[in-house]
């Protein structure tokens, strides 16, 4: 049933597709209004509300990305990411993903972060993978494997990571093409982006890049190495020339915040092509970890406000992986949103969290989720009633040694393995000054809320 659900809605979709490039920003009303007679889900309805607000603005900034969706990505990119990204994963792929919930009592994702390889041809400062064993990688069968068992939970979006995922680019395009229905996003550094791999990324369209760059040039190259930055400027020309989806990835420390905060370097990246931008948080993970690069409490609390400023005035979507907790609920990880596969197999529930009890390669993907950490997270969430302080390393600690050694859970790092109580006392300090600062925002937050409420009952009442 579901797979002739998708059929049709990828055929609706791609009909629709050819009707709108006919003339994108001038036929989008019609296509919506179309859209608003077939659609019936409630969230569904509220995102269509959201995108008929942005078509009545034409001089606002998410106007002027959608219309950099059709004029600057490649045919084939723009119908995967409607018919792979909006269709089969945010649509038809969340409602099988709630039945499988419901059936099997544990957390389905979203989304899969898997890494094909261990190996790098960076070392950066700082860089959780670094911590990993150079020689491990997943088969293609073991990859394969896990996207199809993900398909059968709805499971449509696979993102890989590492190491350096473009190690193996080869593979990864033919696991692309084989799972046409699939969207796919690499994080990557780009220095192996050439030509040729871009023009076939434009040619797929189901493969997109998140491309870490630190900054500018200095700051850049600083953790990365010299000539890096300059390599990383170049695969963005190459993609934006074959029409591909690529965006940035960012680590935000203490040394960077205000460059990497600034209106200048969004700007840039725009100018660069990024259409989406990805910010973390610098996070110590390993026994010989850079406590230093902790952001402080202020450092913080700057993303926060910038970042949701840019979401006001800039054609690009940004996400913070700490500060959008009020968004998602609080923590993503453990299954609830996506989980993360290492290159040996094991199946730890964030991609900062290097613990786990089961390996991919012994064990089926549902059976993963229903593993004693993973049900430690699926009880435990969200991990504090203010969303602006989910996650369960850097904002509440006492929860990560609770659960990890309430599910006796091993360290995934062979090279450097880490006790929870090592790990977690790095981060009680930063942990305790946050928490002041985002309990104060929150309650802004929330007071904002009550009053958009409020006003949006006082408007629906007098249109009664």
């Amino acid at each position: 049933m579901v797979a002739v659900k998708q059929l049709i809605s990828a055929k609706v979709m791609n009909e629709g597709l050819k009707y709108i490039e006919k003339s994108p920003m001038e036929n989008m009303p019609k296509l919506i209004n179309w859209a608003d007679k077939i659609i019936t889900k409630p969230n569904h309805k509220r995102i269509l509300q959201l995108i008929k607000d942005i078509i009545d603005e034409p001089e606002g900034n998410w106007y002027k990305l959608i219309e950099k969706f059709f004029t600057d990505l490649s045919p084939s990119t723009r119908r995967s990411f409607l018919t792979n990204f909006l269709v089969n994963s945010s649509m038809v792929g969340i409602q099988l993903q709630d039945k499988m919930r419901e059936k099997y009592n544990c957390n389905v994702p979203w989304a899969i972060l898997i890494d094909p390889t261990s190996a790098c041809n960076l070392k950066c400062t700082g860089c959780w993978a670094a911590e990993y064993d150079k020689t491990d990688s997943l088969s293609y069968e073991t990859l394969n494997r896990v996207i199809r068992e993900g398909k059968d939970l709805g499971i449509y979006m696979y993102i890989f990571s590492g190491g350096e995922p473009l190690v193996r680019k080869r593979e990864l395009i033919e696991l692309a093409k084989e799972h046409s229905d699939c969207m796919f996003l690499a994080f990557t550094n780009a220095t192996l982006v050439d030509e040729g791999f871009a023009k076939e990324l434009g040619e797929i369209g189901n493969f997109g890049l998140a491309i870490s760059v630190e900054g500018f040039e200095e700051d850049t190259d600083m953790r990365r190495g010299k000539g890096t930055y300059a390599k990383v400027m170049e695969a963005m020309d190459f993609l934006k020339e074959e029409g591909v989806l690529f965006g940035f990835s960012t680590c935000y420390h203490k040394y960077n915040t205000d460059g990497v905060g600034s209106e200048e370097y969004i700007d840039f990246l725009i100018d660069k092509g990024c259409m989406f931008g990805w910010y973390f948080t610098y996070i110590p993970i390993g026994k010989d970890a850079v406590t230093d690069l902790l952001v402080t409490s202020d450092q913080r609390e700057y993303m926060f406000h910038q970042i949701r400023n840019f979401r006001n005035k800039k054609p690009i979507f940004l996400l913070d992986f700490w500060n959008d907790g009020d968004y998602v609920n609080g923590c993503i990880a453990g299954g609830r949103k996506y989980l993360h596969i290492n290159a040996n197999g094991d199946v730890e529930p964030c991609a900062f969290i290097h613990y786990s009890n089961v390996n991919i390669k012994d064990i089926s993907l549902i059976k993963a989720l229903q593993s004693p950490l993973f049900m430690q997270y699926k009880n435990r969430q969200p991990f504090n009633k203010n969303h602006l302080r989910p996650c369960p390393l850097l904002d509440n600690p006492e929860e990560l040694r609770s659960m990890v050694n309430g599910s006796k859970a091993y360290s995934t790092q062979p090279v450097d393995k880490e006790d929870v109580e090592d790990l977690t006392a790095k981060t009680e300090e930063v942990a305790e000054k946050w928490a002041e600062t985002a309990d104060g925002l929150w309650i802004e937050l929330l007071e904002g809320k009550e009053k958009n409420q409020k006003e949006i009952e006082v408007i629906e009442s007098k249109n009664n």
